[in-house]
């Protein structure tokens, strides 16, 4: 069974995104789909950082964690707010940090935002920092309209429609996992 690790991209208080990787982290257990674990931005409180963790000569323990749960990982969905038509800092800042990590990885995109569009302005440029590092984006992005009004709290979806876009933007994650498995070994 294939594990994900769901990136939670929002730091701010009330974020709405974190819903989204809760309601992700709930599906794939409940579907019986792959593991996951959500790897939380606002609890690792990363500091901004001067260099990529292959250079830095005292990485601190959070930035191994981090590191090593992405590495391990067969794929990522990433969840993001759109802050002004882009993505947050504390993002910019983990994908900028790892670099190996991200190669070939298969990633998958969801944004989130209050208003109509569901975040779509974020995709290209996300997409775009994404390819520049060498992981795999996978085609299907789930963008999530009315972020308030779509998921509970606790990542329930209120907004029944969107189920069966969830299971084709997490189909179209595991088929580039298990592609990627049989490439590395045919």
């Amino acid at each position: 069974m294939p594990h994900i690790a769901i990136i939670s991209a929002s730091v701010r208080t009330g974020r709405v995104s974190h819903r989204v990787a809760l309601y992700f982290s709930n599906f794939l257990k409940e579907k019986n789909l792959a593991t996951s674990e959500i790897l939380d931005l606002n609890a690792y409180q990363f500091p901004l950082f001067e260099e990529r963790l292959k250079y830095q000569p005292n990485p601190s323990p959070g930035v191994i964690d981090f590191a090593t749960r992405i590495k391990k990982a067969d794929g990522v969905i990433i969840v993001t707010p759109e802050y002004n038509g882009g993505y947050p800092a504390a993002l910019k800042n983990v994908i900028d940090l790892l670099y190996d990590e991200w190669h070939r990885k298969p990633i998958a995109i969801s944004t989130v935002s209050d208003g109509s569009f569901g975040g779509t302005q974020v995709i290209t440029s996300l997409q775009f920092t994404l390819w520049k590092i060498r992981a795999w984006t996978v085609p299907a992005m789930f963008p999530v309209p009315h972020g308030p009004k779509t998921f509970e709290a606790d990542g329930r979806l209120v907004e029944t429609s969107m189920e069966k876009r969830a299971v084709n933007f997490v189909n179209e994650l595991l088929w580039c996992i298990a592609a990627k498995q049989k490439m590395e070994n045919p």
